[in-house]
């Protein structure tokens, strides 16, 4: 029964997906014919993660083996893999329901016959689910094709997510998400390649053992770690988060923040030996950049205008709280247990915080019927949360903070907590922005959209209640620890409050200061990008010029040596009339050498 229901969770998807076509070829006859169309997100549609969210319960490990699948397929979900798999299948339910409100009106022209949004609205129903797809088939794989082809699915079939819009800023956002996409999978298959082929094997299991013995073990995992390193938001290489985050639809945002860019960690945690010697000089570097990205992508969100633009630059400061956690790891290998605890409760409460903002960003907009201070206090808790002043945040905070004291790392701790400062501005900020552009229309409570939000929510605030972390259950911070843990976000509030006061005082210099434009890095490499394309231009047409130059001279030459062959006739003329004096000449010569000799 688990391995079937193994197979389903990942058959059902893409049967949804397949769904909405045969249903139309059927009802109409044909996909372009004009008139009326069926509804596409309908409620069976929502469905597609139900089957991940059954297995993810099933108290048995599922297994299932397939000799005739790529190399040998291995789908195996056992208890480290399954808190993983249950918040990624939730949160993916709950924005596939929020999916069905939020493009309603989409749904409605659609259905009456515009045919724009009828294929808009069919690339989302159709690459939803295969989307899904790719991200449960990565989390189940043990066999590294299946584990590559899932991650490679999710990424590529994202893509229509994100440039669901079809305007402008929404192919820049595309295109900033494709091209790092395209830089990481690169990266990820020559680095599962060189492994893979130097171990000779063809699990996950192998290849991280593999990777631990090999003489270039090192190199082999920071090719990896800097390719699953793009998904994961790494300093550097998560230029497409506030690019792609502000454009794609909300549902579409919750799941990108939520759950993808923690396929990066999943891939971390699948092919690196983690709990290995030989990778404590990478670890030093990851600390470092991890510890970069929680501060930095803070500063630079927290000037930010877009809601979704401040929540994407918070996704890249909190995985770079977790990129800091995995760089622990690998400086101090014995850690490394304790330390996935922590890391999958935070992965997990990040996951479903983080979609709960997400899609608050839509409820703000089109608020329920409910109170105005009760919908406010709904959107501030999942922001406490995240800030670690309460539920599931605190909880978090306190498991791996608990773990890095008493391994001596204090001073790590420190830095951490700075960084949770930046993330209660970036909160302040978000909501700041969303009161600023609050709407006024109210929708019904029971409408899809506020339902998947308290959902949310709900989930997302009792995470260490039901996440399965390998029998192990978070402990809450006794209360002498509270300040310790709270005085990040305190200060947070203080410091968010002085930098209100003063954008209201001095309102230009602060306009000013929000012209940075998100994306940050990606302009400069724009700049840079064009500008080496330019010299390679240059380059090219200079070799054309010298090119050219060499070409007339050689025609030049050519001339030049067909008119002296052309003349040798005359010579060989005159050569005849010449032969025999020279003959008689030469003899002469020779004859007088023979005497004198």
């Amino acid at each position: 029964m688990p391995s079937l229901l193994l197979a389903v969770t990942l058959l059902w998807p893409l049967g949804l997906a397949l769904r909405n076509v045969l249903r139309l070829v059927m009802e109409q006859g044909a996909l372009g014919r004009p008139g009326p169309r069926p509804a596409l997100l309908d409620y069976w549609w929502i469905t597609a993660p139900v089957p991940a969210l059954l297995l993810a319960l099933w108290p048995q490990e599922a297994v299932l083996l397939m000799d005739g699948w790529l190399l040998g397929g291995q789908w195996k979900l056992d208890d480290s893999g399954r808190p993983w798999l249950l918040f990624s299948a939730l949160l993916w339910g709950l924005a596939g329901l929020y999916a069905r409100g939020y493009l309603v009106a989409e749904q409605q022209a659609a259905e009456s016959g515009d045919g724009d949004a009828f294929r808009r609205l069919l690339s989302f129903a159709l690459l939803w689910p295969l989307t899904l797809a790719g991200n449960l088939l990565l989390i189940v794989a043990e066999d590294i094709p299946s584990f590559y082809l899932g991650f490679a699915l999710m990424t590529f079939a994202a893509y229509g997510l994100v440039v669901h819009a079809g305007n402008r800023d929404a192919h820049l956002g595309g295109r900033a998400y494709l091209i790092m996409a395209v830089f990481g999978e690169g990266l990820i298959l020559g680095g599962l390649l060189w492994s893979a082929g130097t171990a000779q094997v063809l699990t996950l299991t192998e290849l991280r053992a593999g990777i631990a013995t090999a003489e270039q073990g090192a190199w082999m995992a920071t090719l990896l770690w800097l390719g699953f390193g793009v998904k994961a938001g790494v300093i550097g290489l998560h230029v497409w988060l506030p690019l792609a985050h502000p454009v794609a639809p909300t549902p579409a945002s919750a799941v990108l923040s939520g759950v993808m860019v923690k396929a990066g960690l999943v891939g971390w945690i699948s092919t690196l030996p983690l709990g290995a010697v030989g990778l404590e000089s990478l670890g030093r570097v990851v600390i470092v950049l991890g510890l970069a990205g929680a501060l930095g992508a803070a500063l630079y969100g927290v000037i930010q205008r877009h809601p979704k633009a401040v929540l994407a630059y918070s996704s890249v400061s909190q995985m770079g709280m977790i990129t800091t956690l995995v760089g622990v790891g690998m400086v101090s290998p014995p850690l490394w247990p304790g330390l996935l605890v922590a890391i999958t409760l935070f992965a997990a409460h990040h996951g479903l915080t983080k979609g709960a903002l997400f899609l608050g960003v839509g409820i703000s907009e089109h608020p329920p019927r409910l109170p105005g201070w009760l919908v406010w206090l709904l959107l501030l808790l999942p922001a406490l949360s995240l800030a670690g002043a309460m539920t599931s945040g605190l909880a978090t905070k306190w498991t791996f903070k608990e773990l890095l004291y008493d391994a001596g790392h204090g001073g790590l701790v420190t830095w951490l907590s700075v960084a949770a400062v930046g993330t209660t501005l970036l909160m302040s900020r978000a909501l700041w922005r969303q009161w600023q552009e609050r709407g006024s229309y109210r929708i019904p409570l029971h409408s899809p959209m506020p339902l998947a939000w308290l959902a949310c929510i709900l989930a997302a605030s009792s995470v260490p209640l039901w996440v399965p972390l390998a029998g192990r259950h978070p402990n809450w911070p006794p209360l002498a620890e509270w300040p310790g843990l709270l005085w990040p976000v305190s200060l947070g509030l203080v410091v968010a409050a002085l930098m209100l006061l003063a954008a209201l005082r001095s309102e230009r210099k602060w306009r000013r200061a929000q012209r940075l434009l998100p994306g940050d890095l990606w302009w400069w490499y724009a700049w840079l990008a064009s500008r080496l394309l330019r010299l390679l231009s240059d380059l090219a047409e200079e070799g054309e010029r010298r090119g050219s130059l060499l070409r007339g001279r050689l025609q030049a030459w050519e001339e030049r040596a067909t008119v002296a062959i052309s003349e040798l006739p005359r010579f060989e003329r005159s050569f005849r009339r010449l032969a025999v004096p020279l003959m008689v000449g030469v003899a002469v010569v020779l004859l007088v050498g023979l005497w004198l000799g």
